[in-house]
């Protein structure tokens, strides 16, 4: 009918600015090949270093109610988006759950900073202006103020392990929640980054072997740090290891 799912690569942004490559902007060319009369909306979209699904709609009406039903399921504790996530590390558990409070915070200060936004994101999601450098953290015990205030956001995310390997996992990912960068910080908190991650896996550091949290204030963002059995395996030289694309694919959506 009025639906139609595409496979996202990682790194294409759901929206961007006037002559940016991204998706919206790629959408009247996808209606003119198509032969589509009326416009196409985006209905659900993984963020833009996600690979994965990408429904579209060409009814605004079903854009909207579709929308809804998205948002009702998570508040009445279901969960409609399975991703997929390969990490480096495999978590103690088999399967269980991450709850943390998360919020944006300035590079090397704790003081909350409002009104900074970027576009690109979905819902206007904070970011990095020139001048304004932020950064998602997790709160572990968010008080009843903060939250009120809407500070902190209270997140969750069931994992599960599908499969290990040479040090690293594969994990069935569901998000109840939806917060930018998200199921990365998650997967820090697991002590497992995920592959390709390049804004959080320096949280995750290593003594004897052992992997152990860091604090953001501790831990500066830098390139993914790989061991040399990894990096052989995936093909890559230290040099090139920038370019590791993430790891985390939006694998399943949910209908009414």
């Amino acid at each position: 009918g009025a639906l139609l799912a595409l496979s996202k690569p990682p790194g294409l942004p759901i929206l961007g600015r006037p002559g940016d490559l991204s998706l919206d902007a790629l959408l009247p060319a996808l209606r003119r090949r198509l032969g589509l009369a009326a416009e196409l909306h985006v209905v659900k979209a993984p963020a833009r270093e996600y690979s994965g699904l990408v429904l579209l709609s060409s009814c605004y009406h079903t854009t909207k109610k579709l929308q809804q039903f998205f948002t009702n399921a998570r508040l009445r504790g279901q969960y409609p988006a399975t991703y997929r996530a390969v990490t480096v590390g495999v978590p103690a558990e088999v399967e269980g759950e991450i709850c943390t409070g998360l919020c944006w915070q300035q590079h090397g200060d704790r003081a909350m900073v409002r009104g900074c936004h970027r576009s690109g994101g979905t819902g206007g999601t904070p970011g990095s202006d020139e001048g304004c450098a932020l950064q998602v953290v997790p709160v572990p015990a968010p008080g009843r103020h903060s939250l009120a205030r809407k500070d902190v956001k209270s997140t969750l995310t069931r994992y599960r392990v599908l499969g290990a390997a040479g040090g690293c996992a594969l994990l069935q990912l569901q998000p109840r929640t939806a917060f930018p960068e998200q199921l990365q910080v998650h997967l820090t908190l697991l002590l497992c980054p995920a592959l390709g991650d390049h804004e959080h896996s320096s949280r995750v550091g290593r003594v004897l072997g052992e992997p152990f949290f860091l604090t953001p204030e501790t831990a500066p963002t830098r390139t993914q740090v790989l061991d040399e059995e990894l990096l052989s395996r995936l093909g890559l030289s230290p040099r090139r290891l920038h370019h590791l694309p993430l790891h985390i694919h939006l694998q399943e959506l949910v209908l009414p």
